[in-house]
């Protein structure tokens, strides 16, 4: 297969220099949850977690860098365990994801469960000091975010394999994608105005800022996930769609990837147009193009990343 598996982004990626503050942190905290059987898994160290909170969040102070940090950390390592066996059993991994669904509203964390205590540790706090439009949002996106993990569980044993459509429901709740973005305003300390965090042209700016990421991965981890039975990867569809090679169906989820980077560009030139029609004062006008920058460094960062971390290299 072909490695091409780049894009070419119009944004630069920066990096926050409190790297090694934050990867000190970080291995105390997978100590205090342990999520890996060893806090110095050496290949655990070579998917470089802490560099990706680094890029995604380049103005982040030391602390928010390693929330940030321990936040990807727990992603990776929460969808990990549903790579084997368990993931193949959506009445064992609903209860799982229930329960931290529960934690997320209130209920206390299994002092047993490192999955939980993680978790709760990591709720609060992201939550503090944030609006409870914020905190409100942020519930609900985490749901999506857990709740996502036995539908995907019951696609990997079902007769019937996923559409495009289906894929994109499943893809957007499972990617976390928006508690990802949600942590722009939580580092950032501040929150975006509800009129333009919910205008068309924001929305579709976060929708590509978030979905481009998946389509990009999905190819990277197309040589991972094909031989262990995923179907929710978009390359197999298109392979189906199309009855076509392996190599061009992932050249056509690249091509389509580039043209949504494209779009994303313009529509965050259009940004200045949308804060004057909305009339935003000068405040609300900064915060709001702090944000979509926000996205869109997230994205640059997060595919520069990809395009190192050992993550997606079979061993």
């Amino acid at each position: 297969m072909s490695d091409d598996t780049s894009l070419e982004i119009p944004f630069p990626y920066r990096r926050s220099p409190h790297g090694p503050y934050a990867t000190a942190l970080h291995r105390d905290w997978l100590i205090r949850h342990p999520l890996l059987p060893d806090a110095d898994h050496p290949g655990y160290a070579h998917w470089e977690v802490v560099d990706l909170a680094a890029l995604g969040y380049p103005d982040a102070g030391p602390d928010e860098l390693a929330l940030a940090a321990d936040l990807m950390g727990f992603y990776f390592l929460f969808d990990d365990q549903f790579d084997g066996p368990l993931g193949r059993r959506p009445t064992e991994v609903a209860p799982i994801c229930e329960r931290l669904i529960a934690v997320l509203h209130g209920a206390r964390p299994d002092q047993h469960s490192p999955v939980e205590t993680a978790f709760a540790d990591l709720w609060a706090r992201s939550v503090r000091g944030m609006p409870a439009r914020w905190q409100a949002r942020a519930a609900y996106n985490w749901e999506y975010y857990f709740a996502s993990h036995p539908a995907e569980a019951a696609g990997r044993i079902s007769a019937r394999p996923p559409d495009r459509d289906g894929y994109l429901e499943l893809r957007r709740g499972t990617a976390a994608m928006e508690t990802i973005f949600d942590m722009v305003e939580r580092i950032g300390q501040f929150e975006v105005p509800a009129s333009v965090l919910h205008h068309p042209v924001l929305r579709q700016i976060r929708q590509l800022a978030a979905d481009i990421p998946s389509l990009s991965n999905d190819v990277r981890s197309f040589p991972l996930e094909a031989p262990r039975g995923d179907v929710n990867n978009l390359v197999m569809i298109v392979q189906r769609e199309r009855h076509c090679s392996a190599e061009e169906a992932c050249s056509a989820v690249m091509a389509e990837a580039q043209l949504m980077v494209e779009r994303c560009a313009e529509l965050h030139e259009r940004l200045p147009d949308v804060f004057l029609e909305l009339g935003l004062s000068r405040i609300e006008r900064t915060i709001a193009q702090r944000y979509a920058d926000g996205l869109i460094t997230w994205l640059a960062g997060y595919l520069s990343w990809e395009a190192r971390t050992g993550r997606y290299h079979a061993v």
